[in-house]
């Protein structure tokens, strides 16, 4: 298993633009951090779709490559979200992810999307991940 300290420099170094941070990584599990402030915020004054969709994405990336180890080329092949009420726009967004398979080439998780204080997910995401071929740790 990848420690959450490499796993946040491969993020660092990679994708200098992620505003997420790793507050754990297990087996099977991670969960990320997306600080909210008012480039997050859509009209009405509520974390933004993308914003939930991008958390949901890294949550799911990070899990995978702490069970796998840091394989960069793992890509997204799908992502559905449904949206369940209104984040607050005045707490961070955490993304809590579950990987429900991890095979050969496919990796499956769940993500659940939460406003930062409150028990109730704002959203739900299942994705999957392609793993390319002979690149497992």
């Amino acid at each position: 298993m990848v420690t959450k300290e490499a796993l946040a420099a491969f993020l660092a170094s990679e994708f200098p633009q992620n505003k997420c941070t790793i507050e754990a990584v297990g087996k099977d599990s991670a969960t990320v951090r997306h600080p909210v402030g008012v480039a997050e915020l859509r009209p009405g004054g509520t974390v933004s779709g993308p914003v939930m969709v991008f958390v949901a994405d890294v949550a799911l990336y990070v899990a995978i490559l702490g069970r796998i180890g840091i394989v960069p080329l793992a890509v997204t092949t799908s992502l559905t979200i449904n949206f369940l009420r209104k984040p607050s726009a005045d707490a961070d967004i955490l993304g809590v992810c579950t990987l429900l398979k991890v095979g050969r080439t496919l990796a499956i998780g769940e993500v659940s999307i939460f406003s930062e204080g409150n028990p109730d997910p704002v959203a739900h995401a299942v994705g999957t991940y392609a793993i390319p071929p002979g690149s497992r740790n």
